[in-house]
């Protein structure tokens, strides 16, 4: 399941350290770190996955085998604002936004295969081995 979040606030440089930090988590994994990261994007971040997971539900994947299999931060509009200088001159100021898109996948956890009790007392017994020594000249 897909969700977008376009146009959000904040720098996309600043927000791709948050996604790099979840990518490839079990939803629920990705939840305890985003509630405890001090990161302002955190936030946004948490509704983006808590959509995509609401969006998983309508097409009726279970929740529980929900994994986050790629988050994309690219860069959005920027708006341009000038701030005044000295002698009359003026600098731009550059307020960045971030387009985050993520992506969720459904694994399914394989069966353990059962082996048969046989299978480990047919290990047959090795000698334990012994270390020689050899004698040189030199030792006495």
């Amino acid at each position: 399941m897909k969700a977008f979040l376009k146009n959000y606030r904040q720098s996309p440089r600043k927000v791709a350290l948050v996604a790099g930090l979840i990518k490839g988590k079990r939803v629920s994994e990705a939840f305890i770190h985003l509630d405890n990261l001090p990161k302002r994007a955190s936030l946004p971040i948490k509704k983006l996955i808590a959509s995509a997971v609401s969006n998983a539900k309508q097409a009726g994947i279970d929740v529980d085998n929900l994994i986050i299999e790629n988050i994309t931060v690219d860069k959005g509009i920027v708006m341009k604002r000038s701030m005044p200088r000295a002698r009359g001159s003026a600098s731009r100021i550059n307020k960045r936004t971030s387009h985050v898109k993520v992506s969720l996948k459904e694994v399914i956890k394989a069966e353990k295969i059962n082996k048969s009790p046989k299978a480990k007392t047919e290990k047959k017994e090795s000698k334990p081995k012994v270390k020689k020594t050899v004698k040189t000249k030199t030792d006495k």
